[in-house]
């Protein structure tokens, strides 16, 4: 199985992820409602899948451990047999992908509420001197 509390850290970094368990045992990860990252939380056959490019796809599947993904190959996923067939930085950044991958399929409306919604959240909550003149001025 694959580190999942790596997997989470590094999947809820991005803009609007969301997790689940969903299927019984699977950990899903999703943006805007569609899923780009899937690890099982009880032994099988593999250990992680996600999607990925036509050029990634390719190359990734030529590779030991890197298989298509069952069900899902035909949408260009992959699946990691074994957590130890890639690098985890390498995964740090196929998962970026895949993420930046479903996230350009969502309707415009549901990523600018997304990214609105990750703007806001970085955003301090107390106004700032210069607003709070503004505001004084504004009220004579």
């Amino acid at each position: 199985m694959i580190d999942a509390e790596w997997l989470r850290e590094t999947c809820l970094a991005l803009c609007g992820t969301a997790e689940q368990i969903q299927w019984g045992c699977d950990l899903v990860f999703k943006v805007g409602e569609k899923i780009y990252a899937v690890a099982p939380m009880e032994p099988a056959p593999v250990c992680l899948s996600f999607k990925c490019s036509d050029e990634s796809f390719a190359e990734l599947t030529e590779r030991p451990g890197i298989i298509p993904a069952p069900y899902l190959a035909r949408a260009k996923w992959v699946a990691l047999q074994t957590p130890d067939a890639i690098s985890q930085n390498e995964l740090g950044e196929l998962l970026r992908s895949s993420y930046d991958l479903v996230f350009a399929k969502l309707p415009k409306g549901v990523q600018a509420k997304l990214t609105h919604s990750a703007v806001s959240q970085k955003l301090p909550a107390r106004r700032t001197e210069r607003q709070k003149g503004k505001s004084k001025k504004s009220r004579r």
